[in-house]
């Protein structure tokens, strides 16, 4: 037995060296969902902030582009045989693929940016959407000249049915007289990424007296916002600042910060759920040089003083995912 003893130290040195070895060499990953990391909305935001923790930290990470319904699972799974950690799912469609994968891999990190998944190794991240509408909806009722102001969803689900009725509350607050106009994309993933058939939902909603159009869908709403800017109309974008898309005629964007997201997962994982709203950064409105013509000192004004009586409390903002209806 003594003959082993002077073998024990090396061996549990190397033991040491090798683990120590496996943690410097273990990447974080990010998996994209449907319409891809260049989707110039809401993955393409989760893409710049992990992009300027890479730039920041000077490492690296894995990433995957889901490109079918299918591949959400395997993705996950090989990526936690990698030994990456933490893994950022992006998008609520991976939630279920989290919760089976996350199981098998106990000692892995995991985080899922618009889903909940109540497992000890996963950190959720949730958004106040309908804080962020509840204020561009009130700027489209602001400025709307006809009176009449629309909003093109992607999915119908109930993330975006939350979008678009805290837009309605906003406008119809601001504008008790206001109609609004919503159109769902799809009722598949594809509804994320079909410009062409956001042109054609906001195209019928023009024909119908609307002169500001809400697009929450992903890809699909560079369609909208296309249509907007052939008819002399104005849209708002989602997500990410999307006002550079049609400059002049973008009254705004919603920004959802997912880059914040990413990014704070990235530079320090913490287990449990994680809610961002207009107080805490995670929701606003954008403003910047392509719109600076359109939001006037005056309309700034107004939006800001809503936007101050939500923070404050004073106003509520109906969520529609509370009891999957539009209450207010």
């Amino acid at each position: 037995m003594t003959s082993f003893l002077p073998h024990a130290r090396p061996l549990a040195a190397l033991t040491l060296l090798a683990a120590s070895a496996m943690a410097q060499a273990q990447q974080p990953a990010v998996i994209f969902d449907m319409g891809g990391k260049f989707d110039k909305s809401f993955n393409q935001a989760g893409y710049q902030g992990a992009e300027r923790w890479k730039k920041e930290a000077g490492k690296n990470y894995l990433e995957f582009e889901i490109s079918n319904d299918t591949q959400r699972v395997q993705a996950l799974r090989r990526m936690a045989e990698r030994g990456a950690s933490p893994i950022i799912s992006i998008g609520f469609a991976q939630a279920s693929a989290l919760k089976q994968v996350a199981k098998d891999f106990p000692k892995t990190q995991f985080a899922i940016i618009d889903a909940q998944v109540d497992l000890p190794n996963v950190q959720s991240l949730l958004f106040k959407e309908h804080e962020g509408s509840y204020v561009v909806g009130a700027m489209a009722a602001l400025v709307s000249k006809t009176g009449k102001v629309g909003f093109v969803g992607g999915m119908d689900i109930p993330l975006i049915r939350k979008f678009q009725c805290g837009y309605e509350q906003g406008a119809k607050k601001t504008n008790p007289k206001i109609e609004v106009f919503s159109n769902m994309t799809g009722t598949t993933s594809t509804a994320w990424n079909d410009p062409t058939r956001g042109s054609e939902l906001a195209k019928a909603q023009f024909a119908k007296g609307s002169d500001i159009v809400f697009a929450a869908a992903g890809g699909t709403g560079v369609g909208v916002y296309q249509a907007a800017k052939d008819a002399g109309k104005l849209a708002i974008g989602v997500d990410s600042n999307q006002n550079h898309l049609q400059p002049g005629t973008m009254l705004t964007s919603m920004v959802k910060r997912v880059d914040v997201a990413v990014y704070n997962v990235l530079k320090g994982w913490k287990p449990g759920v994680q809610v961002l709203g207009l107080k805490e950064g995670g929701v606003d409105y954008a403003a910047d040089e392509h719109n600076a013509k359109l939001l006037t000192p005056a309309l700034k004004g107004k939006v800001d003083a809503v936007k101050a009586d939500i923070i404050a409390g004073k106003v509520k903002v109906a969520d529609y995912m509370a009891d999957n209806a539009c209450k207010y």
